[in-house]
């Protein structure tokens, strides 16, 4: 079988999924309450309306036990609950139900039109608020004074917010591996970890991230992120390395692998290099480390002679993965640089690139959502009977009902 065949065997088996596009609409808020207290003995009760309850958020929070947005490819709509209208006796509407949904640590937010960054989680039961419910309206008895005992007016809830995002998942590790096909990234993962990634004699084997925790000396150890392998010209979409460079933008260090039988290896380091350059320019200001791979087929001299036309002042080790040669001295090199202070990945030291041609996946920007209507509004009767004479109501113009930043509804608490 040509290893095309099986390059599209593989995609169709693979369940990682790191890029969705989904559609996300919060709860709008329920509309206040217009009612005045009625009872046998008291004509003239005044106003008791309720205010509405508020909307349902829309909340992301990091689950550590997930490694692919693999969920959200089939749920491509996410609709939180809406706030229910007040009622008399100031009786408060309840709250919309809130949407929480779990995302895989490393999760960043992008809007979907514009590709403007939102948000991120990073942490395991992190919660972000990505869109916020709409508040409740304030009933009638927020508004009633001395000069004006019989409000027949309450406020609208807060309209729903609708927005199409994109979650880009970035792995968190330590090390990121960057070559090109075949040049033994794969092989050296599995050498220094656990993990048991895919090996073949056919380029693209890695058709996913693969992530290994690799042990180091008193009981210390660091995570390696292994990626497709880079090409020339994956920063405008050749090869596999474009859609899976977003994972090494949050590695402390980034170790790259060039094979000892590389026509000129210098050359191959310069074309990694700017591609990564190419696709994040931030991406050069991080620690970088060169092995040269499958170095077992060199004697000493020729290892002298390599090491020479490298460039000045680049971490660089001589390694085999099938012999073990140096394997612990690379370990050595890359403990050390990851323990770097200047090298520590915090949320202020990343600054996500936007969105723009390079960096979407086309079939998912391209993806058309259905026309789902919002939820049918129960409330319209009862809206139009609270609002129903209020322009009987309004002085030179004012629209007291309009939302007003400087009235908060009131707790629940204080009426206790």
């Amino acid at each position: 079988m040509c290893y095309f065949c099986k390059y599209f065997i593989d995609m169709a088996n693979s369940n990682f999924i790191d890029y969705v596009k989904i559609l996300c609409r919060s709860g709008k808020g329920g509309a206040g309450s217009r009612h005045f207290y009625r009872a046998k003995y008291v004509p003239k009760g005044g106003p008791d309306g309720g205010d509405g309850g508020r909307g349902g958020h829309i909340i992301l929070r990091g689950n550590k036990n997930m490694w692919t947005l693999l969920p959200l490819k089939y749920r491509r709509h996410i609709f939180a609950g809406n706030g229910e209208s007040g009622s008399g006796g100031r009786s408060f509407g309840k709250d919309g139900d809130d949407v929480i949904v779990d995302v895989p640590c490393g999760t960043v937010v992008f809007d979907a039109e514009t590709g403007e960054y939102l948000a991120e989680v990073t942490s395991d039961g992190e919660e972000v608020k990505l869109l916020r419910g709409g508040r409740g309206g304030l009933g009638n008895w927020h508004f009633k004074s001395s000069t004006n005992r019989t409000p027949r007016y309450a406020q609208p809830g807060e309209p729903a917010i609708e927005k199409s995002v994109i979650l880009e998942l970035k792995m968190l590790a330590d090390v990121g591996l960057v070559g090109f096909p075949n040049a033994g990234k794969s092989t050296l993962l599995s050498a220094v970890s656990a993990a048991r990634p895919k090996i073949a004699d056919y380029p693209f084997t890695t058709m996913e991230p693969q992530l290994g925790i690799v042990p180091y000396r008193d009981n210390r150890s660091f995570v390696m992120a292994d990626i497709p392998g880079i090409i020339e010209g994956a920063s405008e979409g050749k090869g596999l390395g474009l859609r899976f460079l977003r994972h090494i933008e949050r590695n402390a260090v980034l170790l790259f692998l060039v094979p000892a039988d590389a026509t000129d290896i210098v050359g191959e380091y310069n074309i990694l290099l700017r591609e990564l350059e190419q696709f994040n320019p931030e991406l050069m200001d991080k620690e970088r480390v060169l092995a040269i791979s499958k170095s077992d087929m060199l004697d000493d001299e020729l290892i002298a002679e390599i090491s020479a036309t490298l460039p000045e002042g680049l971490p660089h080790v001589f390694i085999s993965s099938v012999t073990g040669q140096g394997i612990s001295q690379l370990k050595d090199v890359l403990w050390r640089a990851i323990t770097d202070d200047r090298n520590r990945i915090t949320d202020t030291t990343i600054t996500h690139r936007p969105l723009d041609g390079h960096h979407r996946v086309r079939e998912e920007d391209e993806f058309i959502f259905e026309n789902v209507p919002a939820p049918d509004d129960t409330d319209e009767e009862l809206d139009d009977e609270i609002y129903a004479d209020a322009d009987d109501y309004f002085e030179d113009g004012e629209e007291p009902y309009e939302w007003d930043e400087d009235i908060d509804p009131i707790d629940p608490d204080d009426l206790l």
